[in-house]
């Protein structure tokens, strides 16, 4: 407690620790900004006018994440913290896509060597074509595409031109005529995924010339990826 200095009737100064200092600053500025605060309450982070609270980036700190500073520039207090940041509501979803696309490359891609079989759909009985494709994206990705080559070229988006094509796309092509009899999965730069015939096994193939560049009639881009 404090004495009256001698004549004065007031109280004398009192002495507090050095450390009390940035306490008593900050709830001084919060005080001062209260009353803004009730005028914009849909903004969380804005306690009024003269006041605003900023979260800084992670900063390489020797201080403890959970310790928090403050510093006051031109009226604005900043609210300074070592938290993670955090990904925004709009943040685009193309690192999600790009990672299941990944793994249904991957996917693919341990199963060459696989030997062909007409009406296969596992990797114990072998596979056609079209059971190739539909095992990887139902086990990869829970997609579910229609058995045969031709239906599943009735699925996702149409991609006309080969050079559109992205990875993950289904590549269609006919062999003996004008309609779809065989599929395969692109895994880019000109290169597909598939298993071809009778006492063949899977395989990578090319697009970019030989007997399936002739063959080639079009792509299709699932939407579910």
């Amino acid at each position: 407690m404090t004495t009256p200095a001698s004549g004065s009737g007031r109280p004398s100064a009192t002495h507090l620790p050095s450390s009390f200092l940035p306490g008593l600053l900050c709830a001084a500025l919060l005080a001062c900004a209260l009353p803004a605060a009730a005028a914009d309450p849909q903004d969380p982070l804005t306690v009024g006018p003269q006041l605003s609270i900023l979260i800084d980036p992670p900063r390489a700190t020797d201080a403890s994440p959970h310790e928090l500073s403050f510093a006051s520039t031109s009226g604005v207090l900043h609210l300074l913290s070592d938290l993670p940041t955090l990904e925004t509501a709009g943040a685009s979803g193309a690192p999600k896509r790009e990672g299941r696309i990944r793994g249904l490359l991957n996917k693919a891609l341990t199963l060459l060597g696989t030997p062909y079989r007409w009406g296969g759909s596992t990797p114990e009985s072998g596979f056609d074509c079209s059971g190739l494709v539909g095992y990887v994206y139902r086990t990869e990705l829970g997609v579910e595409l229609p058995r045969i080559s031709r239906d599943m070229a009735q699925v996702g988006e149409l991609i006309r031109d080969r050079a559109e094509l992205q990875e993950g796309d289904l590549v269609f092509f006919s062999r003996r005529g004008r309609n779809v009899d065989h599929v395969g999965l692109y895994i880019g730069e000109g290169r597909f995924v598939h298993s071809p015939r009778t006492g063949k096994n899977v395989e990578i193939a090319t697009l970019e010339s030989g007997y399936w560049a002739q063959k080639f009639m079009k792509g299709r881009r699932v939407a579910q990826i």
